[in-house]
């Protein structure tokens, strides 16, 4: 982790201005920002919260083990998703990783934070960072911009536009 927000912090120096980090996962950007304040000048976290959901992680690591072995053509690939994820119509690429340590540096941010979806780990994360704020896009699976892209890209536009939240 110390290396991904190093990482970070080296391009958020070479753009010289502050990003909004938004992605699936993103935890770098929270742990980074959490470490260092201001860093950002906002942050999306797109179905990941501080604490760990065990069964959707067991679900997922079963899936990923499912494809170990690889698959002889795409299509095939696509059909395994499609197994996996009963409601995906399309499939966008994703990169998984539990990190430690994101309790703590949530609690530090200070930044406008928007959280798309979330489900039990929701409740901990908008606790924990001031202003923060959800998006639930009703009946997505674990990939929120794959299973509603339409509802999804709103809710990034709308934050970008106005990150500060209303009370």
């Amino acid at each position: 982790m110390d290396s991904l927000v190093a990482d970070l912090v080296s391009i958020v120096t070479a753009i010289c201005e502050k990003p909004a980090a938004i992605g699936a996962g993103c935890m770098t950007a929270l742990v980074g920002e959490g470490e260092i304040d201001g860093l950002l000048r906002g942050l999306v976290l797109v179905d990941v919260a501080p604490s760990i959901e065990v069964a959707g992680v067991e679900k997922i690591t079963g899936f990923m083990r499912s494809g170990m072995d690889g698959f002889e053509f795409l299509h095939d690939v696509a059909d395994a998703i499609a197994a996996h994820n009963l409601h995906r119509t399309q499939w966008p690429r994703t990169r998984l990783g539990v990190m430690e340590g994101a309790a703590v540096a949530a609690r530090a941010i200070r930044v406008p934070t928007l959280l798309i979806r979330g489900a039990e780990g929701a409740c901990e994360l908008l606790s924990v960072i001031p202003g923060s704020r959800m998006v639930d896009v009703a009946d997505a699976g674990h990939m929120v911009a794959g299973d509603d892209n339409d509802v999804f890209s709103a809710a990034v536009e709308g934050f970008l536009r106005d990150p500060e939240p209303r009370t």
